[in-house]
């Protein structure tokens, strides 16, 4: 990673192999971005950084982490700071979500998303935030989801996880007003990507229905909006919608609606 070139701006992004961070990888390095990539198969980082290189003549590198791993998130800030590059850039988009009743789902793999969800953003938020400042630039993308704003019966730690995320994330920009570092929340539907597979979630109304939002579109809108410095980007118009009309529903209406998206296509009546 040495030999970055310190001329162009470097983006680190997370969960950057697949799906919406492999899209944003794509928007950053069309634009003359460096990219390191974080992802937990050196393969795949091997591949997408190939390709980025290629495509678009930036330098691109691959970091193998698992950030489910407790201190994994501490020891890729210090790899890169001891490889001297400085990160102008962070995108947390890692993440992942565990379907089914609480009461019947795998505990250890719902703390699994905790860590991953929350305590590595946590981690990696607080310690390239604190350079960011100390040198009055940078930016940070943070992935919610419009399941941030409602409650999300049948995937309840991972709605929860977002909701963290989503104020965390308004918390710290309000913090950062007097500086020139941003920081901005993307709030994605329900999109194209692995997510419902790893979640176990692929019988799931939204699924069944191909009602997934383009990988590449939310993106663009993320990355759009980061560049302008935005506090929160609700990708889609649909979304928007849905989001506005929440706020004239009861937390109850909206945990049902919420419920009738992701239940299973053949429970529905």
């Amino acid at each position: 990673m040495k030999n970055l070139n310190h001329e162009k701006e470097t983006a680190l992004i997370t969960g950057g192999t697949s799906g919406i961070g492999l899209e944003l990888a794509r928007c950053f390095a069309q634009d003359g971005y460096n990219v390191l990539l974080v992802a937990r198969t050196q393969d795949d980082l091997e591949k997408v950084a190939q390709e980025l290189t290629t495509a678009y003549g930036v330098k691109a590198y691959g970091i193998a982490a698992d950030l489910m791993k407790p201190g994994t998130a501490e020891q890729l800030y210090n790899e890169i700071i001891e490889e001297g590059i400085q990160v102008d850039v962070l995108v947390n988009d890692a993440g992942q979500g565990v379907y089914g009743k609480f009461a019947e789902t795998n505990l250890q793999e719902e703390l699994d998303i905790v860590q991953l969800n929350i305590n590595a953003t946590v981690v990696l938020t607080k310690l390239f935030l604190k350079d960011m400042v100390t040198r009055n630039s940078g930016k940070i993308l943070q992935l919610a989801s419009v399941a941030s704003k409602a409650p999300h019966p049948l995937m309840a730690v991972y709605g929860g996880t977002k909701a963290f995320i989503y104020y965390f994330t308004q918390s710290i920009i309000n913090e950062l007003k007097d500086t020139n570092v941003t920081m901005t929340a993307l709030l994605p539907g329900p999109t194209d990507t692995d997510f419902f597979n790893k979640a176990g979630a692929q019988d799931a109304s939204v699924v069944q229905n191909d009602n997934l939002a383009d990988a590449a579109g939310v993106a663009k809108d993320g990355y759009t909006a980061l560049q302008n410095g935005e506090s929160k980007i609700i990708s889609g118009f649909k979304n928007k919608m849905q989001m506005a009309m929440g706020n004239f529903m009861t937390d109850e209406a909206l945990a049902e609606n919420t419920k009738k998206m992701v239940e299973p296509a053949h429970d529905k009546h």
